[in-house]
């Protein structure tokens, strides 16, 4: 296969793949309910977790990272990577990039989405496991602390770089520290509105359980 259409196919399988919105088929299939309509309006695992409740929010956190990490595990393993631009390595960043976008700008749903953080965690945990478990736990002392999911998504999407570079062997050191500053700027971007309620004090903290205003 030539460079090029192994590249357009790796993308669209990628994006397609990070498109799948489950917050949405979550919410319509067992809630009756368009999650877009509800609290932020997002479709990722926060807004699921806090206006359907926990199962729903669990399950859209698990898929949403799934979506991520299939892509980056399995199209490298295929004839795709055989003669993609750069070898497999840079196969498994294109896939795992796209995903994220997916996610993000998703076609199945008008072209809106979640923030990003569980698709980059999924798409992070198959390409660096133990600089991924690094931002869990940075993520999770963030949030224990403050009480914040927004600020411990930026915290620890801000860090990752840090940490990939830090661990990662250096033989895919370029093509996984590239893509973990891309992750990093896409989730600071898709967060810069809780940032504004993070500075005036407007953020709503996380607490366990289905918010009653739901």
């Amino acid at each position: 296969m030539n460079p090029l259409p192994s590249l357009v196919l790796t993308v669209a399988i990628g994006y397609v793949c990070g498109s799948l919105p489950f917050g949405l088929w979550i919410g319509r299939l067992f809630h009756g309910v368009d999650v877009r309509t509800l609290g932020s309006g997002n479709l990722g695992a926060t807004n699921v977790y806090r206006t359907l409740g926990p199962p729903a929010g669990i399950a859209t956190l698990l898929l949403d990272m799934a979506k991520g990490a299939l892509p980056v595990f399995l199209i490298p393993r295929t004839a795709l990577a055989a003669s993609f631009p750069g070898g497999g390595a840079w196969c498994a960043i294109a896939a795992g990039m796209a995903a994220l976008l997916g996610h993000a700008w998703s076609f199945l749903a008008d072209f809106r989405g979640g923030k990003g953080v569980a698709t980059a965690g999924g798409v992070m945990l198959a390409l660096a496991p133990l600089a991924t478990l690094i931002a869990l736990v940075i993520f999770t002392v963030t949030v224990a602390i403050s009480r914040y999911i927004s600020l411990g998504s930026v915290v620890s999407a801000a860090l990752f770089p840090v940490v990939v570079a830090l661990l990662v062997p250096r033989g895919v050191h370029q093509p996984v520290f590239a893509l973990s500053l891309v992750m990093a700027a896409v989730i600071i971007l898709r967060h810069r509105a809780n940032l504004r309620r993070l500075a005036h004090g407007e953020e709503r903290r996380f607490s366990l359980g289905r918010e009653k205003s739901s």
